[in-house]
């Protein structure tokens, strides 16, 4: 509330319309402050009286505050004075001269009445008479003596001394609590008050209303009681059902007794009705009645009602009720409002109506208020009154909660049932009708002189009133001033706090504890509360006084205080308070607020977003712009030079690293091993871990390479050298990169230096020499590069580019060519078509391939010899093979595998496979012809098969693993579409050969990781510990880089390891705080913001690698990436000339990271920001926390404490402060006696020093304190340090485990259920020491179902039974993991050597779960079936369905919402299993074949899991055969997998398939059967 008001507050809000509770609550707490508002607007300000909150803000705030400073007040009210009458114009006067100066105001009405009459119409008075009831003595009586046993029973149950029980319900202090901070507080005693209250009302009904009525209040607290979902755990529930019951058979026994005809609502009926039709809970607890039977309709209202009444079934008075409502059956838009005196009557009245056919044109219901045990919400009022506006309900049936406030025009009939007590209330219930014509119905008993008195009382007070208002009594004669009340403007015994004004009352300091206490830690067993405990001071002949204690829960600072004796009781109790209020202020327990301190800072929790719909920083979807980091060492302002070839004198020291590649596997193809060696420049030396770290590149499917640095020495060269050297890097990156750029106009960034150069294998010593100065040569220096064709980006200037395979938001085709270079502004036919084709004519039109029209041509003899017509030249045959070709006609490049002569344009051109239609193409010829408008001239020249030049790859991802649709294809299918046959006449010879840029195309990749690596290392050095930077590396790199390592891994450990030494630093630095604030304290420090804040102050987002390497946006020195609208952001591939994608491309289209959603990933880069990524701010918190684990693996704590320092986590202290704080604690002999400690220590197998420890830690909050503090903190610590220890194993355990699967791990080894069932299997539940028998009952029901689990064979849940267990045991373990930390001396060796035989068996990968609703969940995902949870509650139980595609599959029921989702979701994957076996053996019955396709997704995935549970690699699968038409293609498919213990299994074929994934399920059912067969 407070943050809220503070908010508005803070976004410069006006106006703030709130309660009178709320404003003083927040005067008291200063959150606003008296002089900072200008005007005070109190509607109904006549309730400025005695203690009401507008009396207390006038006298505590205002009247103290300085008359300048004080706002101006504004009072409205239909009737100053608030009380049953006024008996003269004097007595009238002083009451308004009173109100006036407590509001330091006057009072002004309206002179004319009828004046005010136009606005607001007055409604015609109707007094209706009824007769008196008759009495039902003998009942009442009944009922009577059950309320004197309940108190009697109360009494002896409570175990308490009258004055307790006065004390602390005597003093209003519960009630005190419920108003001023809205807690209401259950207690097992309120029980019996809770019952006596019922047995009242119902007596007031019998009186009232009726016995009819009577019995159906009973009937209707007796189904509520049943239903309520709190039933499970509250004691005194049977207490009270037992009473109810015999309550409703007494009334049931006396309306079948009398039932005087059938035309009278029988009593079966009514039994039978009320028993089967009681409504569902959630109406009951919104305070309604159960529907009972309804009378079968067409009986004449007045036979039933007559013979009702006779029979003293219904009174008189609602026999009135319904003869006035009848009256209005014609009236059209009736709209009525009826005021009752008590609740039981409003919530009632509406079911009688509802079973009266006759008042079938009402639509009625209740409006109550909050302080009742039937509350009303304050929305489900909102939503009656809506109901009411709008005509869907036209009666209400009220108390007094709609006197006041209510405006709703339509109402034409108030009927004031029960006599209102106050002129006040007289006058505003009449003031409901609002339409004009309207009536005001008072109904009166016949004969009672005190209803008589009151309405002429009434009418007098008004008019006395009226006349008051306008010609005031002079007050000047009274003599007994007493009676007109003075302001005192000296506030009242206070405790202030300075700095923020912050006040706490004798008036409010009872609330204020009671809401302490209800804020303090506490589950639904104890019920934390402060216990007043009054003592009688009497003196011989003087006035008696009291003095009282107070004790506070034990986990509240300090437990007991003893107050100063007072005059009465009440301010006995509020002293005691107000100095509890104070000694919790200087003690810390509350902010300068004057609020319960909950570790500051609540208003952010579990928010992920602010006002405005932002995320907030430190969540994954709060993203922002970084930088790029380049390590510091990579800068050289040499990269600059090189631009003065003259002067050769100015030489440049450079370091000269050699790159070095070694094959790892064959492969048949002859391209990957025929590459050209390099060597790069840099202008300082590299760090030796640089230099000993190896990368692996997946170059292909069945080989890697590992590439590492090698040092080759520092060589000085020339700046003409050196601009040659520039000059070869643009042009080979340029190539490489795909990037059209000019080595005379390139930028050059001195932030990022360094060159590649091609080197010879010379095995001289000079460095200088090894350079291959020949090619660098020959290559800067060709004429080739003036053709456009042959510069980068060909197929985008002809306009043929086809790397935009995304959506149809781009334009296809942004060729210069086409844009009118070659025809002046006329742009070409093709122009914007996806996969267009340039006409050969607009590409020799444009001068690009020299024109071979007018030449004559040489002769066909001199082709033989070897040499062959190229577009641009003539050429030897034996030269080309090797080379890269760039077909003129589509842009595309080729690398030459050799020359076919057996083959001409003329061969017939091949048909596709499995087309059986008309030949598209005569011959090769014909081909072009068609396709391009080209005539080939020299048809008998043979064709050049080459293969496509791929894009440069990211070879840092393992490319080749598990993707669909290519697994394991052989060297043989991908020969398929591997070659494409060219005329030479079309092609051009590219200056560079292919052996260089495919070598080249490896640079990037090698040099991403070497940049990756030396800002590590720059990281390590500023950190400054020793720890290997390539672990460093690990830390920074997040898993969307799809690199063989990640940081998830260390987050998982660092993340335990930091919430552990936070407890501990916090538990042991602030010993008074309790477990929330410690909760919320750790919660501040190592939350994901505030670890992003730490990693933004240490500038790590310039270390962090994010982002999937992709070399079309990676920056090389002199050559930086373009974004334009049709390149796309990931990788793609080459077409060759039949558009067929090589296989091996295929693969990598398959690996594209195409980010379909608006939402960026990580690392994804936005338009045109080269230097610039997205990081999401839990990736930096998360970066923080694998450091933290990396740093703890390599140099355990002092490394890790030495990172967190440096980070700006504070977890280390004095260690003066640390001896100051271990003190041994003093538990009381008599609890010592009490405990078995040789049975626990003996099950803990460790003997404690302080054995007040091990009683704290086995203490609930439910048990009364007796010096023992609960075991909440320590619980608080052992949390944490278990977590910890646990990680850390299962850590160290399985290391080759993916993080996936650790997390997994350890959310089955570290939760409450698993620990639950630790406390049970070793009987540490039999030690708690507690209060409440529901506990004590949930226990019994867990350790039976702990016990059947223990007599299954091997059966281990791990938490994931179907039983929940209580907190309470899994809460005990932690803290006694806790008290044996503390206990050794801060050692968490020895609490792992004490918990480690305790936890066993632990989970592995074997035996881990999964948790049905994740599995369910994740089969949906793969069947892509849609998948809905739908959950209800009945009473106290839960039901939830699972829906998939609209089809209900499974369902269950269980007390809790969770459990229900998980026997649910169990029960479904139940049915579907079996649903999967009876398809199966349909279809084996049908046709012998293998499992339907429904089944067989499901079969793979098993197949992954099992995988995945034994910790084996994923399944091999390899495509055996591929054939038939294209209509018709079947797929065959090969299985096999590499298990740990057995090596691979054999492979298992499956049978032809129409599709490839039909073609793996088939396969992986035979491999499951043979899996089975090895492990059953």
């Amino acid at each position: 509330m407070c943050v809220t008001i503070e908010r508005l507050l803070h976004q410069k809000q006006k106006v703030l319309v709130m309660t009178a509770q709320i404003l003083l609550n927040i005067l008291r707490h200063s959150i606003i402050k008296m002089e900072a508002i200008n005007l005070l607007i109190l509607d109904e300000c006549h309730h400025a009286v005695k203690k009401h909150p507008y009396s207390l803000v006038m006298s505590e705030f205002y009247h103290t505050t300085q008359k300048e400073k004080r706002p101006s007040v504004f009072g409205m009210t239909a009737s100053p004075v608030n009380l049953k009458g006024v008996s003269s114009q004097v007595d009238c006067a002083i009451k308004i001269r009173n109100l006036e100066s407590k509001l330091d105001s006057i009072v002004c009405t309206i002179k004319d009445r009828k004046e005010l009459e136009k606005h607001v119409p007055m409604p015609s008075e109707v007094v209706v008479e009824y007769d008196k009831a008759a009495s039902l003595w003998s009942l009442h009586e009944q009922i009577k003596q059950m309320e004197a046993e309940v108190e009697e029973a109360a009494k002896s149950s409570c175990r308490r001394s009258k004055w307790q029980f006065m004390g602390a319900r005597d003093a209003g202090a519960k009630e005190e609590l419920r108003q001023v901070y809205g807690v209401s507080e259950r207690t097992e005693c309120d029980g019996a008050a809770n019952l006596i209250q019922k047995l009242r009302a119902i007596n007031y009904a019998l009186g009232e209303l009726g016995q009819w009525c009577a019995y159906k209040v009973a009937q209707s607290f007796l189904t509520a009681l049943q239903n309520d979902e709190r039933a499970n755990y509250q004691l005194d529930v049977k207490f009270q059902e037992s009473y109810l019951n015999k309550v409703v058979s007494l009334l049931q026994c006396q309306l079948s007794e009398g039932a005087v005809s059938d035309k009278d609502t029988k009593a079966e009926d009514l039994e039978s009705g009320v028993a089967q039709n009681g409504t569902d809970a959630d109406e009951i607890e919104e305070g309604e009645l159960p529907d009972s039977h309804v009378v079968s309709g067409g009986e004449h209202v007045d036979v039933i009602i007559g013979a009702a009444v006779a029979d003293g079934k219904v009174t008189p008075k609602v026999q009135s009720l319904i003869k006035i409502l009848l009256k209005y059956q014609q009236t059209e838009d009736f709209r009525a409002i009826i005021f009752v005196e008590r609740v039981v009557s409003a919530l009632v009245l509406p079911k009688v109506f509802a079973e009266l056919p006759s008042l079938s044109f009402i639509k009625c219901a209740s409006l109550i208020g909050h302080n009742n045990s039937h509350e009303m919400r304050t929305c489900q009022m909102q939503d009656t009154i809506a109901k009411f506006r709008d005509g869907r309900v036209t009666l209400l049936v009220a108390t007094s909660v709609a006197e006041e406030g209510l405006d709703i025009r339509q109402c034409n009939v108030v009927i004031r049932f029960d006599l209102a007590k106050t002129v006040l209330a007289y006058i505003q219930s009449r003031g409901r009708a609002r339409k004009p014509g309207s009536d005001y119905i008072l109904m009166v008993e016949r004969g009672n002189l005190s209803h008589e008195a009151f309405l002429r009382n009434a009418r007098n007070s008004e008019e006395i009133l009226r006349k008051e208002a306008i010609e005031r009594t002079d007050l000047s004669h009274i003599k007994d001033i007493s009676r007109l009340i003075s302001v005192d403007s000296s506030p009242g015994t206070v405790y202030q706090v300075e700095s923020t004004g912050a006040v706490v009352s004798l008036n409010s300091s009872v609330g204020l504890v009671h809401f302490y206490c209800s804020q303090l830690p506490s589950d639904r067993y104890s019920i934390l509360r402060p216990e007043f405990i009054m003592e009688k001071h009497e003196k011989p002949g003087g006035p008696t006084e009291y003095s009282c204690k107070l004790q506070l829960p034990c986990n509240a600072p300090f437990e007991k205080l003893e107050g100063p004796v007072c005059s009465s009781m009440r301010l006995a109790q509020q002293a005691v308070c107000l100095a509890a209020c104070k000694k919790l202020h200087e003690m810390g327990a509350f902010t300068d607020m004057l609020l319960p301190d909950k570790g500051s800072g609540e208003e952010r929790e579990k928010v992920d977003q602010n006002d405005e719909g932002d995320p907030l920083p430190g969540t994954a979807r709060h993203r922002e712009f970084y930088p790029e980091g380049v390590a510091d060492v990579l800068k050289g302002e040499w990269i600059l030079s090189g631009r003065d070839v003259c002067n050769n004198s100015n030489l440049i020291h450079l370091n000269m690293y050699a790159v070095k590649c070694e094959n790892f596997g064959s492969s048949k193809d002859p391209f990957l091993t025929q590459v050209s060696d390099f060597a790069v420049l840099f202008g300082n030396g590299l760090d030796a871990e640089v230099l000993s770290m190896s990368m692996d590149l997946f170059i292909a499917r069945t080989m890697t390479t590992k590439a590492s640095l090698v040092f080759k020495g520092s060589i000085d060269m020339t700046e003409s050298q050196l601009a040659s050297l520039k000059s070869f890097h643009v042009r080979l990156m340029s190539i490489v990169l795909d990037v059209d750029v000019e080595p005379s106009t390139t930028p050059w960034d001195p932030a990022k230096a360094y060159l590649f150069v091609p080197v010879v294998s010379d095995k001289s010593v000079d460095p200088m020499r090894e350079i291959d100065w020949d090619l660098i040569e020959k290559i800067i220096n060709t004429k080739a590069w003036n053709n456009p064709l042959q510069r980068a980006r060909p197929d985008v200037y002809l306009g043929t580019n086809e790397r935009t395979l995304g959506g149809d938001r781009r334009e296809y085709g942004f060729g210069k060519l086409r844009h009118g270079m070659a025809f002046g502004q006329k742009s070409h036919p093709t122009y914007g078509i996806r996969g267009a084709v340039a006409q050969f004519d607009v590409v020799k039109a444009s001068g690009l391939v020299p024109s071979w029209d007018n030449v004559e041509l040489p002769k066909h003899a001199d082709l033989t010899k070897g040499k062959l017509m190229m577009a641009d030249d003539c050429m030897s045959a034996e030269d080309l093979v090797g080379r890269i070709l760039t077909a003129a006609h589509s842009g595309k490049r080729f690398y030459v595998d050799s020359v076919r002569y057996e083959m001409t344009a003329e061969n017939s051109f091949p048909r596709k496979e499995g087309y059986l239609g008309p030949l598209e193409y005569s011959s090769y010829a014909d081909y072009y012809k068609q396709k391009y408008g080209v005539e080939l001239m020299y048809k008998h020249q043979p064709l050049i098969r080459g293969r496509g030049v791929s894009y440069c790859k990211n070879l840092l991802s393992p490319r080749f693993e598990h993707k669909e649709g290519h697994e394991g294809e052989t060297e043989e299918n991908l020969d398929k579409t591997y070659y494409v046959f060219l005329p030479p006449e079309l092609c051009l010879v590219h200056p560079l050969p292919g052996s260089l840029v495919r070598g080249a195309q490896r640079l990037p990749s090698i040099m991403r990781r070497v940049e990756s690596m030396l800002l590590a290392v720059q990281l390590k050095d500023i950190i400054n510990y020793p720890v290997p930077a390539s672990k460093i590396l690990e830390a920074l790199t997040a898993a969307s880089c799809q690199e063989t390592f990640c940081y998830e891994r260390a987050e998982l450990l660092g993340d335990a390891y930091l919430k552990w030494v936070v407890s501990r630093f916090l538990f042991l630095r602030y010993p008074q705080k309790h477990e929330g604030q410690l909760t919320r304290m750790r919660q501040q420090k190592v939350s994901n913001m505030v670890l992003y804040q730490f990693a933004l102050g240490k500038g790590l987002q310039s270390y962090i690698q994010a982002d999937r390497f992709a070399p079309s946006r990676w920056a090389a020195p002199g050559v930086l990436p373009v974004f334009d609208e049709d390149t796309k952001d990931g990788e793609s591939s080459l077409f060759d000339q039949d558009g067929s994608l090589t296989e091996t491309e295929r693969g990598v289209d398959q690996c594209i990271d195409g980010y379909e959603n608006d939402e960026m990933e990580d690392g994804e880069l936005e338009g045109d920001s080269s230097s610039y990524r997205v990081l999401s701010s839990k990736t930096l918190a998360d970066v923080v926390e694998a450091l933290i684990g990396v740093y703890y693996v390599e140099g355990g704590k002092i490394s890790a404490n030495h990172l967190m320092k440096w980070i700006g986590i504070q977890v280390e202290f004095d260690a003066d402060e640390m001896e100051c704080i271990s003190r041994p604690s003093n538990v009381p002999e008599s609890i010592l006696r009490s405990i078995n400690f040789d049975a626990l220590e003996g099950a803990l197998n460790i003997k404690f020093n302080d054995r007040g420890l091990l009683v704290e830690a086995i203490t609930h909050a439910s048990r009364p304190s007796s010096g023992v503090a609960c075991y909440q903190r320590l619980e608080f610590v052992g949390d944490a340090v278990l977590d910890h220890l646990i990680t850390r194993h299962l850590f160290f355990t399985y290391t080759d485990l993916p993080p996936g699967r650790l997390t997994d791990l350890r959310a089955a080894a570290v939760n409450n259920e698993n620990f639950a069932r630790v406390a049970v299997k070793h009987n540490l539940h039999v030690h708690l020491r507690h209060g409440s028998s529901a506990l004590e009952k949930q226990i019994r029901d867990f350790v039976k179902e702990v016990q059947d689990e223990l007599l299954k064979p091997g059966f281990n849940s791990f938490g994931l039974s179907d039983c929940k267990a209580p907190k309470v045991l899994g809460d005990i373990v932690e803290s006694i993991a806790g008290a044996i930390f503390l206990d050794s001396g801060r050692e968490t060796s020895l609490v792992w050597k004490v918990f480690q035989p305790l936890l066993q068996p632990m989970v592995t990968p074997e035996t881990l779960p999964m948790h049905p609703v994740r599995e369910l969940q994740e089969r949906c995902q793969q069947q892509a079936e849609g998948l809905e949870y739908k959950a209800s509650r009945s009473g106290n139980v839960a039901t939830v369905e699972v829906f998939i595609d609209g089809v209900q599959i499974g369902i269950a029921q269980n007390p809790q919402k969770k459990m229900a989702q998980k026997l649910a979701a169990r029960n479904a994957l139940a049915a579907l299993k079996e649903k999967e076996t009876a398809e199966a053996k349909e279809n084996d019955d049908e046709n012998g074949k293998k499992k339907k396709n429904g089944s067989q997704t499901f079969t793979r995935q098993t197949l992954n899991d099992i995988c995945l549970r034994r910790n084996w690699p994923m399944p091999f699968y390899r495509c055996v055969n591929e054939g038939g038409p294209a209509h018709a293609k079947r797929f065959t498919f090969a299985v096999r997998v590499n298990t740990t213990d057995r090596g691979w299994t054999d492979e298992c074929v499956g049978d032809p398939m129409p599709s490839v994934k039909k073609a793996k399920d088939s396969a992986a059912v035979l491999l499951l059967e043979l899996i089975n067969r090895l492990y059953s």
